[in-house]
């Protein structure tokens, strides 16, 4: 499988630019090999190529060291020129362990055509054109034709905004598989996000991958339609221009002010900020979402329902992945089983109860705050796409239990209260009882799927960064067990899983 791409009259201005998008797409174990006459540029895009990566870094030419190597923030970079490469020096190059932590760009190829892998990016130099010009013609081979094709489309989809000659710069993504660019010109800001449509991971249930059991987005038609409802209902979401085509899914997305985690980690003592959030909660529940939301251009989208199957397969990514870390076996039939007959009669109930908005991911990493707005507009609202029609209690706990920041019991504990009397106030059917029981459910629900993904991230992706987050999660989840209501559950992770104190299992 290939994919080609070519570009004609590429001036150093182009070829920057060039560099600047592949390394944004770079990532560990990938090969960039550079063909070309003598003087055709290769070592002029390998240097600007390494620059985008780290800007003080010196590239001279690798010629007589055979390999340069440039230990950069993301990841390792080797630059090989193997022109003056002799026979047998290619085995003693190490370059099979270079791949294992970083990236290769490799001047003179055909000199280890033996050793190529068969997933790689070709760049050809050709000087015929106009004077100060190249011809480039990229292939991409095995897995990069797909990310070439994308790489392409998104040159285009940019050519056709304001931000066709802004700065790029590589911002750190999530756990999912978008990618992340920050745009930057002199009076604005911007942020590109490549969320390629696929589902997450093989088949599991009834021919249906786990985005699509659980109900996660595959494509950027749901980021769309959520931001546009949200935006109706006076809330604060970055502006979306999402590509047109079927086929690619980048959108760029305005950037109201930079992450606010600092501001996050300081208001765990000062309680205000997450009032303001669980202000946002409280309006969320009085403008609920229509089932069908309109999609300019396009076909209406359905917000999914938060059904108890969507819930349970979420929850059983603990026993899934969790459970054979600590066992060290494979996890038997009769535990999933067990499992899963514990788990249903509390998760069919939990999935009629007070439904609205779920925004699913409603915790600091994806709130901003944005003190010059007020009301419900002062907590900008990000990754919402997987929005589904669910219990309101999900985001209360998503908040208030966050995985990623230490939130104490005692500031838990008010603003779940604070909630619970807003709500009450406001008259209806709300019952406080239910809801903290609801509340406690959804907590244990989602800390169970939260620990079951961090060690699939460990196992099966080599994120291991998230494993310090395990005895955070583990610990609210002791909290949700401890509702009377939950003693049976609470009673089987007693036997299943260890404490909060022994994770994660050293076998992660």
């Amino acid at each position: 499988m290939t994919e080609i791409w070519r570009l004609d009259g590429v001036d150093l201005d182009r070829l920057d630019r060039l560099a600047n998008r592949i390394a944004l797409n770079l990532k560990s174990g990938d090969v960039v090999t550079l063909s070309g006459p003598l003087g055709a540029g290769k070592t002029t895009l390998a240097r600007t190529l390494v620059g985008h990566f780290d800007q003080d870094s010196e590239v001279p030419s690798p010629t007589f060291a055979l390999v340069q190597r440039y230990e950069t923030p993301r990841l390792a970079l080797s630059h090989c020129d193997f022109y003056r490469l002799d026979a047998g020096e290619l085995d003693e190059l190490g370059l099979d362990d270079a791949l294992a932590d970083g990236a290769l760009l490799i001047e003179w190829p055909e000199r280890a055509a033996g050793w190529l892998p068969q997933d790689r990016l070709d760049i050809v130099f050709d000087e015929a054109g106009e004077p100060d010009t190249r011809t480039l013609v990229l292939t991409g081979r095995g897995n990069w034709a797909e990310r070439l094709h994308r790489l392409q489309a998104m040159a285009g989809f940019l050519e056709g905004t304001a931000f066709a000659e802004a700065t790029r710069c590589y911002l750190q993504g999530d756990a999912s598989a978008r990618g992340y660019a920050r745009l930057v010109l002199p009076d604005r800001q911007a942020v590109l996000m490549n969320a390629p449509r696929q589902p997450d991971g093989p088949p599991l249930r009834d021919g249906k991958p786990y985005s699509a059991l659980v109900h996660l987005a595959e494509d950027v038609k749901p980021f769309v339609a959520v931001a546009e409802a949200l935006r109706a209902r006076s809330f604060s979401h970055p502006r979306f221009w999402p590509s047109t085509s079927t086929r690619d899914s980048s959108s760029l997305r305005t950037s109201a002010t930079q992450s606010s985690r600092r501001r996050w980690r300081a208001a765990s003592t000062k309680p205000e900020l997450w009032g303001r959030a669980v202000d946002v909660l409280l309006a969320l529940a009085e403008a609920p979402p229509d089932r069908t939301l309109p999609v300019d251009g396009h076909s209406p989208y359905t917000l999914p329902s938060f059904d108890a199957e969507a819930m349970l397969i979420e929850a059983s990514l603990i026993v899934e992945w969790l459970w054979p870390a600590v066992h060290g076996q494979d996890l038997p039939q009769e535990v999933r089983a067990a499992f899963e007959s514990l788990w249903r009669p509390h998760l069919e109930a939990a999935a009629q109860a007070d439904p609205g908005w779920v925004l699913r991911d409603f915790h600091s990493p994806n709130l901003m705050f944005l003190p010059e707005r007020d009301a419900s507009g002062i907590i900008g609202l990000l990754d919402f796409q997987d929005a589904l029609y669910g219990p309101l209690a999900y985001d209360l706990v998503s908040l208030l239990q966050d995985a990623r920041l230490d939130v104490p019991e005692a500031l838990e504990r008010a603003e779940l209260d604070r909630y619970c009397a807003a709500r009450t106030a406001r008259g209806g059917t709300f019952s406080s009882d239910d809801f903290r029981t609801l509340y406690a459910t959804l907590g244990a629900q989602r800390n169970s799927k939260i620990l079951g993904i961090f060690a699939r991230l460990a196992q099966r992706d080599g994120k291991r960064a998230y494993l310090g987050h395990m005895p955070r999660v583990a610990r609210y989840l002791e909290r949700d067990l401890a509702h009377p209501a939950l003693a049976d559950l609470r009673d089987f992770y007693a036997r299943a899983f260890p404490g909060a104190d022994d994770l994660p299992p050293k076998s992660l």
